[in-house]
């Protein structure tokens, strides 16, 4: 049952957890971009930029939103392109099956931080799977490769 002695838990699951998860999809985009002879900037959030590191753009709302931009690749191809959407995706499936290995080896507790990482991770995983358009210019990834494969080359950004 959840009661008020869990909200420090859900606070640090908005606010550090899902961005940290945020980070991680958008790193397999730019690890897969990357592989492809192209470069890469990423946001995480919305609203006024508050600093950057390197290509990492944080924006105020850091928990809410986040895209990455393709620079031009060197080696441009449809199968490219669905590697780099499905990059996030990748990573985060691999994020899961990495924390779970690491409580199961015993190098990591079994606690409610790494509970909700999973499950924030699964649920970040569907959104970007699921086919629909969260603004005009922001696909979800799977849309994006629906729309690659129905109007040719993909739109930048990438969810």
């Amino acid at each position: 049952m959840f009661t008020l002695e869990d909200m420090w838990v859900f606070f640090l699951s908005l606010l550090v957890i899902l961005p940290f998860i945020t980070m991680v999809h958008q790193l397999g985009h730019a690890f897969f971009i990357w592989v492809f002879g192209g470069k890469s900037t990423f946001t995480i959030g919305t609203g006024k930029k508050l600093f950057n590191i390197g290509p990492m753009e944080f924006r105020r709302i850091y928990f809410w939103h986040s895209f990455c931009q393709i620079e031009k690749l060197k080696w441009d191809t449809k199968t490219a392109h669905v590697l780099i959407l499905l990059g996030g995706t990748i990573f985060n499936i691999l994020s899961v099956f990495v924390v779970n290995s690491m409580i199961v080896a015993g190098i990591l507790p079994e606690h409610i931080i790494f509970y909700n990482f999973v499950y924030f991770t699964i649920y970040f995983v569907f959104f970007s799977l699921f086919p629909a358009r969260f603004s005009e210019d922001h696909p979800s990834d799977l849309m994006a490769i629906y729309d690659l494969f129905k109007y040719g080359k993909g739109k930048d950004p990438i969810d």
